[in-house]
């Protein structure tokens, strides 16, 4: 049956992507090189010491010159919003220079152009895993302080730029998860293994005061715009009712819901300081970072969602699926994607209410989505993709958004991810596909990069044309 909408009239419809997955034109344009230059297949082995012709992000998807093309792809979706990022390496090459590069800022100029034409509200990442691969490499990332002020000087080159045009800002991606990926997160170039328990949680607090001094330059240089947080959102659920799984999935949602209280709160909460104290960890904290944390929060939470786990404290049940890349164990209850990421849409409508509850703060859903290996196929001269297994996915998920705003919950919006085939950031694959559009290009580099519409691009039109009301339970 088809519900009636619940969704506010202003709600901000979209999709989103990441500059490193999608622009490809590595070495173009005065661009520097990113950590995503030597991670050709992604977190699933060591960085390279340079780049390598194996890695498709070189290319990606040719969104560098094809972004006219693609916009108005989503303009006929009826997108209200475009997600993107902006990669640091193209408005500053090493990362470290007093000077930005012209061509880089004219390049997403351009494509705020286009957004505009089209009355699409860009919704700008500042840092989304491409940190640029001189900071890594000289400073070891974010462990060091000096990244502070790079990043506070680009931050500002944003705002004075782009501040007019933009007015939805995300500082860090998935800030939480430099906890499992420092080299792509926090671009750490100490191994894993090998990072002291200090320098990584000295890292996050970097990122953290960083995060503040950017939302500082826009009440400066943007006014009228809004700074949001994003988190990876992963509800842990106890695998039994033993008290003891009740408290391991509340100390493994804490590890994700500590950087959103930082954000919001603007301090440190005490269960945070207090594993920091377990850990024998001691960071260097200035009273002036403590000022600015307080003094410059975020002004509405965002987040990703993908998959719910499950916790438990008995190592014996602890049944690991291929999806727990980021912790938790298998929850036996629910169905999974082909790769490993169990589907749990009623989770998102826990986390939304969860953080509505703790924060009351607007809340806007930036990531979500299903990654599939799509087949191309031809249906009355038309290339296309039959992608029921998405229409279900998202409609299931987006169902639950429904029900979390008739909860209360202010929900700002939804970008799914991936509203075009892009190269994905854990595998580095283009055949774990998320798209509305099929991109034809493959994980061994072979293809046209001709554009497709599969069968989700109609089916998101009329949600978006419906507002929602065209959802089915």
């Amino acid at each position: 049956m088809t519900v009636s909408s619940t969704f506010p009239a202003d709600f901000l419809w979209g999709g989103a992507t990441a500059a490193n997955q999608i622009e490809g034109a590595y070495n173009e344009g005065g661009k520097g090189l990113s950590i995503q230059d030597v991670m050709p297949k992604g977190i699933t082995t060591p960085r390279t010491e340079g780049p390598t012709d194996d890695n498709l992000k070189q290319v990606a998807i040719d969104f560098y010159h094809r972004y006219a093309e693609d916009i108005a792809l989503f303009a006929e979706m009826g997108f209200k919003t475009f997600r993107f990022s902006i990669a640091w390496s193209r408005i500053f090459p090493l990362g470290d220079e007093t000077e930005p590069n012209e061509e880089g800022l004219a390049f997403y100029d351009r494509m705020i152009d286009e957004c505009e034409k089209y009355g699409i509200e860009p919704l700008v990442t500042m840092s989304h895993y491409e940190t640029p691969l001189h900071l890594t490499d000289t400073y070891d990332g974010w462990v060091n302080r000096d990244l502070i002020g790079f990043y506070e000087r680009y931050s500002r080159v944003l705002f004075a730029r782009y501040g007019a045009r933009v007015k939805y800002w995300l500082t860090f991606n998935e800030i939480n998860s430099v906890l499992h990926a420092p080299l792509m997160s926090g671009g750490i170039n100490t191994p894993k293994d090998q990072l002291s328990k200090t320098d990584l949680y000295q890292a996050i607090h970097n990122e953290l005061v960083a995060s503040a001094l950017a939302t500082k330059a826009a009440r400066e240089l943007a006014p009228n715009a809004q700074v949001g947080c994003m988190v990876l959102a992963m509800p842990a659920y106890p695998l039994t009712p033993d008290p003891d799984d009740v408290m391991a999935s509340l100390t493994t949602e804490r590890t994700n819901l500590a950087f959103g209280d930082i954000h919001v709160r603007g301090e440190y909460p005490g269960y945070y300081l207090r594993s920091l104290r377990d850990q024998g960890v001691e960071l260097t904290i200035t009273d002036e970072d403590r000022a600015l944390l307080k003094e410059y929060t975020v002004d509405f939470v965002s987040f990703s969602y993908y998959m719910s786990v499950a916790e438990t404290a008995d190592d014996s049940k602890r049944v690991i699926g291929e999806g727990n890349i980021m912790g938790g164990v298998s929850n036996p209850t629910l169905k999974a994607s082909e790769w490993g990421w169990q589907i749990d849409p009623v989770g998102l409508r826990i986390v939304l209410n969860q953080f509505w509850d703790r924060w009351q703060k607007p809340l806007f859903i930036v990531e979500n989505g299903l990654g599939a290996r799509d087949q191309l196929i031809e249906i009355d001269g038309r290339k296309t993709v039959n992608d029921d297994y998405r229409i279900n996915y998202l409609n299931d998920h987006l169902v639950q958004v429904g029900e979390a705003i008739t909860d209360g919950v202010d929900v700002m919006g939804y970008t799914p991810w991936g509203c075009i085939d892009l190269v994905s950031a854990s595998t580095a694959q283009l055949s774990k596909r998320y798209g509305f559009i099929y991109v034809d290009r493959n994980d061994d580099g072979s293809g046209t990069l001709d554009r497709y519409k599969k069968k989700s691009f109609d089916w998101y039109a009329e949600v978006i044309k419906s507002n929602g009301a065209s959802l089915t339970r």
